[in-house]
């Protein structure tokens, strides 16, 4: 049982749910439901066949969750650091359809107890695929039940493991850009905007495909089947969009948080126990994009709660990102 004080995952996903539910209407309630996803998603907006996205980002590790949620300090003179750059474009199939595909390459730096190592490689690529359910209508005053409406996407992801896992050469965790497993989630996105107020959701859930393992940091052992658990994610977000002089060109300023829970995994069909974990994170973002909606530019800053019971196993991060996109009309 939680602690007193503690958050659970359970209030944090009913209140992602509930501000999901607060952006759908009731006809549509009845037929609705990230992965790291979620906001992040590259998605295309109205008007665009297609777009290009480059996007550059610095994660700063600062301790870590234990397995009772109690937060703990790397030790002094650590310095562990990843950077991405991650190419991503998606492209219109269809009046409704739409796919992305989105590839990091990824440089760690890392200094940790004396030890220090770096490496570079390609990271794990995301192909996703998504059904434009409902059309969000941007409005300035609330006339009629159907102002309501939101833009609701739906659709699969593919995780798809092309970076460097501890199941190949690499004989330390600071120097894998991998996971090494496929994960094929389901996605919900739903965003409202209500001029000059926009608001975003997205949940996901995703299952890893179950692999075969005779390596673990470039060592050979007994071969076993390994599964990673079930992932959960959410988020929802908030903004301001403010108009730039008298040319149209836009700044929107966004506040979310995200949740993420990957449950047990197992090994040869058994459960690991040690292998379960969670993270809370907030976050900000500033989005500039031109009259013309053609080029976009965006920074944005996410902070894992360095607090006890705000997650659990997994380290605690700050990510800094800036970001230049073009769309194609």
């Amino acid at each position: 049982m939680d602690a007193p004080g503690k958050p659970t995952r359970t209030l944090i996903l009913a209140a992602l749910l509930l501000g999901a539910a607060s952006l759908i209407p009731p006809p549509v309630l009845a037929g609705s439901c990230c992965g790291g996803g979620g906001g992040a998603a590259l998605i295309l907006p109205k008007g665009n066949k297609a777009l290009v996205d480059l996007t550059l980002e610095m994660e700063k590790y600062d301790g870590f969750w234990n397995q009772d949620g109690k937060h703990i300090d790397d030790p002094a003179g650590s310095d562990l650091r990843q950077y991405r750059l991650t190419l991503g474009t998606a492209a219109r199939l269809a009046s409704r359809w739409q796919a992305s595909l989105a590839v990091p390459y990824v440089w760690n730096h890392n200094r940790y107890s004396g030890n220090v190592s770096s490496s570079d490689g390609l990271g794990d690529s995301t192909l996703s695929l998504w059904y434009e359910a409902l059309d969000d209508l941007s409005i300035w005053k609330l006339k009629s039940l159907k102002d309501l409406t939101p833009s609701v996407l739906i659709g699969p992801s593919l995780t798809i493991p092309t970076g460097i896992s501890p199941y190949d050469d690499r004989t330390s965790s600071f120097d894998v850009t991998g996971r090494g497993f496929y994960r094929l989630d389901g996605n919900l996105q739903v965003d409202k905007t209500f001029r000059p107020f926009t608001a975003s959701v997205a949940l996901g859930y995703g299952r890893y495909l179950e692999r075969a393992v005779n390596k673990e940091y470039g060592r050979y052992v007994e071969p076993y089947h390994k599964r990673l658990g079930n992932r959960t994610s959410a988020s929802a977000s908030l903004g301001y969009i403010a108009v730039l002089g008298t040319g149209g060109d836009q700044l929107t300023g966004t506040a979310s948080i995200s949740y993420i829970d990957e449950e047990d995994g197992t090994r040869n069909g058994e459960t690991d126990p040690t292998s379960e974990f969670r993270k809370t994170s907030v976050g900000g973002a500033l989005l500039w994009s031109g009259t013309d909606r053609d080029w976009s530019v965006k920074a944005s800053w996410n902070h894992a709660i360095q607090a006890q019971g705000w997650g659990e196993n997994f380290p605690t991060t700050d990510v800094y990102g800036i970001g230049v996109r073009y769309g194609f009309r």
